[in-house]
């Protein structure tokens, strides 16, 4: 009988280099206060990820209560006003879970923009009518003599300032440009939100081209201040607008996200650490008709709610239609809250903490949670006397969930450009590097521009021997005619080592 012969070994060949991004921590979907049915609502109809209506909710929640109040912070009051970035791909149902926590609004503006329509149309004859008397008088004052001049005066101040032109009604845009926002801004709503559950057009698009982004992000980030918007053109003259707000929640997909985050000016500027940034884990595949779930009651308390705030009238001063929100303090316990949650963030800041590489994020943690709070209050209550503890805490839970995200992404994007130059390296020495070994001074030396310094040279040789592509020698191999102390073998096609 023969003996059974031993299965040859066969080494595993080189391995893709992968760009995995760690899970995130659950949604704390119980942190949303007087939010939380509507979206445990919408998420039991659509069984997308909870993040994606909760992230509706809390936009358009701000969008309607940021021009009655600004909230206390620690560093002074601030405006209520939320940045929402929802990353999710096609597939996710975020316009299914957008849509109906945006209805009311919707018809809102539907109705509002019928009644706009009829109102011009009185406004252009009341300023037609104005306008011809306003000739009458100057032709008549060019008939006669100078003793007439003073009734003309007369005439005109009688006659008194053209008709007011109506307010456009709209209370959102989806991918405005810069101009288009100011003036929108100067002429309609001085609250407006931008939302778009296709925010790939709005990053993409002409506000974001190279010639306007950076006034753009500007002009974003003095809104989320509430500080006055300024513009200068040659034909119009120059406009400051004082009083106005922007809530924004831009949903989009993970390749335009992920492109955009790694500009470095939006995040020097301080566009993106401003936004409350989430990536939930997808759900598509596990979404059962038989686990669907309704509450309608809950999605119509949520719409009867916004409803009642949008019919509200905003405070501001009529002529120049400048917002003129109330203070919203904050009660001595929800202040003891964010002093001990701003003191923890700012620990974790300090060189090799937890939060060292997103200090522009981490920085603005404390007042992302009084901003919540503030909208979790108002949302509740227009006419609040001040934020209480229990929306304190649940607002620092939020903002919490915020802060892992944007630690976890980051450091994702970090992994990703690590193994973007890994993988230059490894098309460079597959084409253009005939050598069957090489060292850290041949890539220094003549590899990819990238990767022209020796620390950034070893990770990614380091990156490539981990995924297979390379094979470390033994010390005091000879290559090149003399003995090295570190050096690889290219693996090539087939997984063989050269």
């Amino acid at each position: 009988m023969n003996a059974p012969q031993p299965i040859q070994f066969k080494p595993e060949g080189p391995q893709p280099l992968v760009r995995e991004t760690p899970p995130g921590a659950d949604y704390p979907v119980h942190a949303l206060g007087p939010l939380r049915a509507a979206v445990e609502a919408v998420q039991g109809v659509t069984q997308a990820p909870v993040a994606i209506p909760a992230q509706s909710a809390m936009a358009v929640a701000s969008l309607v209560v940021q021009g009655f109040a600004d909230v206390e912070t620690l560093g002074g009051p601030r405006a209520t006003s939320l940045y929402a970035l929802t990353i999710a791909r096609s597939g996710e149902r975020k316009s299914a879970c957008d849509a109906p926590l945006m209805d009311a609004l919707r018809a809102y503006e539907r109705e509002q923009s019928k009644t706009y329509r009829e109102d011009v149309r009185a406004w252009e004859n009341a300023y037609k009518l104005w306008e011809d008397a306003r000739d009458k008088i100057f032709s008549e004052a060019k008939k006669a003599k100078g003793e007439k001049s003073t009734a003309a005066q007369a005439d005109l101040e009688s006659l008194g300032q053209p008709p007011i032109a109506p307010v456009v009604p709209d209370r959102t845009v989806s991918e405005p440009t810069f101009e288009g926002l100011t003036k929108l801004l100067a002429h309609g709503q001085p609250s407006l939100g931008v939302f778009s559950d296709e925010g790939g057009q709005f990053l993409g698009g002409h506000a974001m081209n190279s010639e306007n982004r950076q006034k753009t992000l500007a002009a974003f980030n003095d809104l989320w201040q509430g500080n006055p918007i300024r513009r200068t053109r040659g034909g119009d003259g120059h406009i400051t607008l004082y009083g106005r707000r922007l809530a924004v929640h831009l949903m989009v997909q993970p390749t335009v996200a992920h492109g955009f985050m790694a500009d470095p000016l939006a995040a020097d500027t301080g566009f993106l650490p401003r936004f409350l940034i989430c990536e939930p884990p997808s759900a598509i595949g596990t979404r059962m008709q038989a686990n669907a779930r309704r509450d309608d009651m809950a999605l119509a308390s949520f719409a009867g709610r916004l409803r009642d705030i949008l019919e509200s009238p905003l405070p501001m001063e009529p002529e120049t239609r400048e917002l003129e929100p109330r203070i919203l303090p904050l009660a001595p316990e929800a202040h003891a809250l964010l002093v001990a949650f701003s003191d923890a963030i700012e620990k974790e800041q300090a060189p090799g903490g937890d939060l060292a590489h997103i200090t522009g994020t981490a920085s603005k943690a404390a007042e992302q949670a009084a901003r919540i709070a503030g909208v979790l209050t108002l949302w509740r209550d227009l006419e609040a006397p001040k934020v209480e503890a229990r929306d304190m805490a649940d607002a620092i839970n939020l903002a919490q969930f915020y802060l892992s995200e944007a630690s976890r992404l980051a450091s994702a994007a970090l992994v990703s450009s690590e193994i973007d130059k890994a993988e230059k390296l490894r098309r460079w020495l597959l084409e253009n590097w005939r050598d069957p070994k090489v060292m850290v001074r041949d890539v220094v030396r003549l590899g990819p521009n990238a990767l022209r310094e020796s620390p950034k040279a070893r990770a990614a040789l380091g990156i490539l021997e981990k995924h297979g592509w390379l094979v470390p020698i033994d010390l005091g191999t000879i290559v090149r005619g003399a003995a090295r102390a570190e050096a690889w073998a290219i693996v090539r096609g087939g997984g063989d080592v050269v």
